[in-house]
């Protein structure tokens, strides 16, 4: 009887959560997602889908080969902040980002290059 009185109260502690949880979605649902959300999503799952790769058993090989897609991720998010953002400061932390993460990358292709596997 106490086990079955506990799993009430839980139920009912719980419901309110849920209800508010499932009534949250009405407005938002209809509202569009922002140009610049929609876009770093974009980035976001591209990057994530390219880090997912097949490991060779090589870590400086498998370190190049996932850390590439992530620092095109970071520049993809760098270019969304540069269309988007308005933020001055910020738009040149994203600029400095894009050049560094860019000769990141180079060296590292370059790197694999002359180190196939």
């Amino acid at each position: 009887m106490k086990s079955a009185l506990f799993a009430l109260a839980l139920t009912a502690l719980a419901f309110p959560a849920w209800a508010q949880d499932n009534h949250a979605g009405h407005g938002a649902a209809a509202a569009e997602e922002a140009p610049s959300t929609a876009a770093f999503r974009a980035a976001n799952m591209s990057m994530h889908e390219n880090m997912d790769m097949e490991y060779t058993g090589n870590a400086d090989v498998d370190f190049l080969r996932g850390m590439i897609p992530h620092h095109k991720g970071a520049v993809a998010m760098a270019k969304v902040v540069l269309e988007y953002g308005s933020d001055p400061e910020v738009k040149k932390l994203a600029e400095d980002i894009i050049a560094a993460q860019e000769k990141e990358i180079a060296f590292m292709l370059d790197w694999l290059a002359k180190h196939p596997q």
